[in-house]
């Protein structure tokens, strides 16, 4: 298990290099006020007068013009090719959850390693920012206060199955699988209840719903147990 950098009893806000405009960034500081850079992302930071407690990242998005202006101690390369920025940040933050903004939006391919990224530390609650939606790898149990009508989105990264209440369409009996049954565009009939049997599936849903995640998260540690090293 890699060493944490940034240790933390309170959430933490994790910024990309990706698309994040600065309500992202306020949304996202006002549920966790810490926040890291991750890699280019201290670009958008100081852009939005922000201090980053660290910069993590193999930095070869990050300008020197930006670099000088953040301590050399809050600065951490971490060159491993195999792995992008947001798994290195990720893996090295030690928090309750983690905010992410800057990942969601812009190229594709970044987007679908993000949520790799998810599935591959399941134990690290980390709740990304879309444009209209927030984005999880659905915890063991999770309970949200909807309004009816309002989407739920469900998809599969492995093969996964589950238990719900509160869904147009329940989950329980379907094996979802990514090559073969995703749960995409269901809908709250009002307060919704999930359970998962193992970790692998991404919940979507409305963006108003991040701070109550967060706080589900923080109060009630709904988080997978570490994988076995």
């Amino acid at each position: 298990m890699s060493k944490a950098i940034i240790h933390s009893s309170d959430p933490i806000t994790l910024l990309g290099g990706g698309h994040a405009t600065a309500q992202d960034v306020a949304e996202a500081l006002n549920i966790a006020p810490k926040l890291v850079a991750v890699d280019g992302g201290v670009v958008t930071a100081l852009a939005a007068g922000i201090d980053p407690v660290a910069v993590i990242g193999d930095m070869d998005s990050a300008p020197p013009e930006a670099l000088v202006k953040v301590p050399l101690a809050r600065q951490h390369h971490i060159s491993e090719q195999q792995y992008t920025d947001f798994d290195k940040a990720l893996r090295h933050v030690a928090a309750p959850v983690v905010v992410g903004a800057g990942f969601c939006g812009g190229r594709v391919d970044h987007q679908l390693a993000a949520f790799h990224t998810l599935l591959v530390h399941a134990d690290r609650p980390c709740i990304l920012q879309a444009e209209r939606e927030v984005i999880m790898l659905a915890p063991p149990y999770v309970a949200l206060d909807m309004q009816p009508g309002e989407t739920v989105s469900l998809f599969p990264l492995v093969a996964v199955t589950g238990r719900s209440s509160g869904l147009e369409w329940p989950i329980e009996g379907l094996s979802f699988d990514p090559a073969a049954f995703i749960g995409t565009s269901n809908k709250a009939t009002g307060a919704v209840e999930l359970w998962m049997d193992k970790p692998g599936m991404l919940l979507i849903v409305p963006r108003c719903y991040l701070r109550p995640l967060v706080a589900q998260v923080v109060q009630g540690g709904a988080r997978w147990p570490a994988r076995a090293q």
